[in-house]
């Protein structure tokens, strides 16, 4: 068992103007059985003098730590590896937490029966944007006992929320480094839903700011897309292949992935032209073939919005 309780990671890449918002948050908490870990993903501008200042300030225990550019993706494993708290909690360096955010999270992980507990691997909450209006939907009920894949097909419960996860199961689902650029978070968080369940918990829990473009968030340019493209092909295979199961929930968004293997894959041919994720499953290459059309059309319209 871990001697801390919450590690709190904060990717960031240039944001030592904003990066004061997470400061100032984690400084209210009233539960202070944390880490604050900063994953600096190549930064040029003032991020490390600020937080050296923070650090000798000594309000929390913080630790810095400087990696060549790359992508969140890498960032996050580092965080899992250098974790030294029981849970890893994600929050964005131009993001605030709620006071009593780490309350929410350990109180609602202690109501969980002792003789389950080891059949879930966090807690999520509610977001709020910066003029206080909740990001998205509500959980259906308070205190749930679900998982991401049921919440995101079942419930139909979309927008941002903000979550704790066990960092003994993160060491477990990492995110892979082998695809270039951006991956989506959903290829991580779906496949822990799989084998473990999350307690969801009407409480806000965070402050999402839109305000600045964050280091996980792609540009809509030909060139980003082509960039993307890899990652974008990973998740569609990986929920064609794996989620199909919850088709008739959300029949459009499979369409969508449909169309989307053979859109991204036609861009990831001009960066890696050997690269190809073939599909397995009878069923998702059938719903391909039907809508390659579409994805071929997608393909185009990229080229000549690029």
């Amino acid at each position: 068992m871990s001697s801390i309780v919450f590690t709190v990671f904060t990717p960031t890449y240039n944001r030592g103007h904003t990066l004061s918002r997470v400061y100032k948050s984690l400084k209210r908490q009233t539960f202070t059985d944390f880490e604050w870990l900063i994953i600096d993903d190549g930064s040029t501008d003032d991020t490390c003098l600020l937080v050296n200042q923070w650090i000798r300030e000594r309000s929390m225990n913080i630790r810095y730590v400087y990696q060549e550019r790359g992508h969140k993706k890498k960032a996050h494993n580092r965080a899992v590896h250098e974790a030294r708290g029981a849970f890893l909690l994600v929050l964005d360096s131009d993001d605030e937490l709620f006071p009593d955010a780490l309350d929410i999270f350990h109180s609602a992980w202690l109501g969980i029966p002792e003789s389950i507990r080891d059949r879930f691997f966090g807690v999520c909450g509610l977001c709020i944007d910066s003029k206080g209006q909740v990001v998205g939907d509500c959980f259906p009920r308070d205190v749930l006992y679900s998982n991401s894949l049921e919440m995101f097909y079942r419930y139909g419960v979309r927008g941002e929320k903000a979550g704790c996860g066990r960092v003994d199961i993160l060491r477990e689902y990492l995110f892979p480094e082998d695809i270039a650029g951006y991956v989506p978070e959903n290829v991580v968080w779906h496949r822990i839903a799989e084998r473990y369940q999350t307690v969801f918990v009407n409480q806000i829990v965070r402050i999402y700011h839109d305000d600045v473009v964050s280091i996980t968030r792609p540009r809509h340019r030909l060139e980003n897309i082509r960039a993307s493209s890899d990652g974008h092909t990973y998740l569609a295979r990986e929920t064609l292949e794996r989620e199909l199961v919850y088709f008739l929930y959300r029949p459009v968004w499979f369409l969508k992935m449909a169309a989307n293997y053979t859109r991204f894959h036609l861009h990831l041919r001009y960066i890696q032209p050997t690269k190809h994720y073939a599909l397995r499953q009878r069923n998702a290459r059938w719903l391909v073939s039907l809508m390659k059309p579409v994805g071929w059309l997608l393909y185009v319209i990229d080229n000549l919005r690029g």
